[in-house]
This record gives structure tokens, C-alpha cells and sequence, in this order.
């Protein structure tokens, strides 16, 4: 089992998981999940790499914040986290609402980046998701960030089976292990666990302008794999294409959006070649 730590960084205490010993692999999870999404990725890479695994803030046991669930503050509680445990250059991985804040990071800090892996999710206003965003955007990113507190109020005493659903969804069906679906269900019950996940989705116009702003202002250098399954696809990759000096995309088959819990082998054949040229470097 992982080592649990509480880390402040960035004003905010982190519940941080870490595993093995190596190279930094940082793990940014999204809704509703927390670093237990990692569960088997971290399992398998721990034997070679430092794997680093936290609840973002205000999510899971991580401490609550009032405000900072921008992409940009994420990004930056991820860059003073890595500062806390010595880290000076990780691979980082980003799935759904942890995509943004690990793009962001490796645009803000490429000295701190040494690869990026980014998964089911759009990037702000960035042209190349039109198609997927053909019928609108999902309908819950409406709900989540409508009048302050309806949701939280219309979800109060439901939450499990408003996780539920998208867990299934996720996975097409087959849903998870009762014991990670238990601490989800957990992770997001109550008003203020609700509210504090829902902030992230209430910040999405402050991360779209923040996201534009850093590709008006450069590149992304940094080796970068963006992979998709349903629903999302090849939208991110299209994204990245145009502004990525070193892209590689890929459409898991057959596999839900949350994909370390849907198809964790298929993306672990993925996820180990393309971190593998970092291990002679020092993390």
C-alpha cells in the first residue's frame, strides 16, 4: 500500500499518496475521484519510479480551500508539492479535471516537466474539440457550475448515486471495485465536499483564459502523450497538435473515460515505453 502523507504546499494540506522509488511520476486525478484512481497504475510503476499521487486541493482528504480551483493555482499547488518532497523534474500524468492544471504546469514550468501525459479531457476554448462539442458540452459542467449551491442542495443525500452513475458511465458499464467506489462515495458526500468539487467546474472560464494565455505566450516543449477513449476520443490530441513540438496520441478502444480503473493494463502498455526514457535522469 502506498505511504499516506499530509504535505502543505501552496497554502493548501495536501493528502498526498506516494510509492516506490526512482524518477518522479506525478498523478493528477479529476472528478469524482481521488488519488486512489491511480490504485493499479501506481502499483505497477512503483517498482521503477517515485510515484507521486495527491487528492487536488479541496477534493478527497486534501484540506479545503476557499477559493483556488483554477487550472493555474492547481498547477501551482502541483509545482510547490514537488518542491516540498525535493523533486526537481517529474513525468506528470492528468486525467479529466487534472488534465488543465498538468498542461498548465508543463507550459508554466518546462524545467519541471520532463514528460506529460494527458487524458479524457478538453482544453478550455482551444480549437479542436469542435466535433466533440458539436451537441454542446456535457451536461452535468452546466449543472455543476449553475446558481451557487443548487446543486449541492438538489444532490444532498444522493450523493452515491450521483457518483454511481458516473462510475458506470466511466466505464461503460462495468463499474468498480466495491472498495474504490466506497471511498469515492465517501470523498464526495456532504455539502461542503460537493461544493469545494464543484468550484473546480465554477472556474472553468478563469482556467479557459488562463489556458489561452499560455499558448499566446509559447509552446509546448516537453514530450507529450494525450490519450482518449469515450467520450472524448482524439479531441485533446487535435487540441495539442497545433501547439505540441512532440506529441503522440492515442484512442484506447473498448475503454471508458476513466481509464486507469476501466483499462489500466492497456494504459499501462502505453503509459511504461513512453516514461521509460527518463530513467537515467535524476528526479
Amino acid at each position: 500500500m502506498p505511504e499516506l502523507r499530509r504535505v502543505l504546499a501552496n497554502g493548501v494540506e495536501l493528502n498526498v499518496a506516494l510509492s516506490g522509488s526512482g524518477p518522479a511520476v506525478l498523478l493528477l486525478h479529476g472528478f469524482p475521484h481521488t488519488w486512489e484512481l491511480w490504485t493499479d497504475v501506481m502499483a505497477d510503476l512503483s517498482d521503477r519510479y517515485r510515484v507521486i499521487a495527491p487528492d487536488l486541493r479541496g477534493f478527497g482528504a486534501s484540506g479545503p480551500a476557499a477559493s483556488g480551483y483554477d487550472a493555474g493555482t492547481l498547477a501551482e499547488d502541483a509545482a510547490a508539492l514537488l518542491t516540498v518532497l525535493g523533486v526537481s523534474s517529474a513525468a506528470v500524468v492528468g486525467i479529466d479535471a487534472g488534465t488543465p492544471p498538468a498542461f498548465l504546469l508543463a507550459m508554466r514550468r518546462p524545467d519541471l516537466v520532463r514528460r506529460l501525459v494527458v487524458m479524457e479531457s478538453l482544453l478550455g476554448r482551444l480549437p479542436g474539440a469542435e466535433d466533440f462539442l458539436a451537441g454542446g458540452p456535457p451536461w452535468w459542467f452546466g449543472f455543476h457550475s449553475a446558481a451557487p449551491g443548487l446543486a449541492e442542495t438538489v444532490l444532498a443525500g444522493r450523493e452515491a448515486a450521483y457518483v454511481d452513475w458516473f462510475l458506470n458511465a466511466g466505464t461503460l458499464g462495468d463499474g468498480v471495485r466495491p472498495a474504490l467506489r466506497d471511498a469515492f462515495v465517501r470523498a464526495y458526500t456532504g455539502r461542503e465536499a460537493l461544493s469545494r468539487a464543484f468550484s473546480y467546474y465554477r472556474a472553468l472560464p478563469e482556467s479557459a483564459v488562463q489556458i489561452e494565455q499560455a499558448v499566446a505566450a509559447a509552446r509546448l516543449t516537453v514530450p507529450t502523450m494525450a490519450l482518449g477513449a469515450r467520450p472524448v476520443g482524439p479531441a485533446l490530441e487535435r487540441q495539442l497538435r497545433p501547439i505540441a513540438d512532440d506529441l503522440t496520441g492515442h484512442v484506447i478502444e473498448d475503454c471508458g473515460h476513466i481509464i486507469p480503473l476501466h483499462r489500466p493494463h492497456a494504459l499501462l502498455t502505453l503509459l511504461r515505453p513512453f516514461l521509460a526514457g527518463e530513467d537515467t535522469q535524476a528526479a
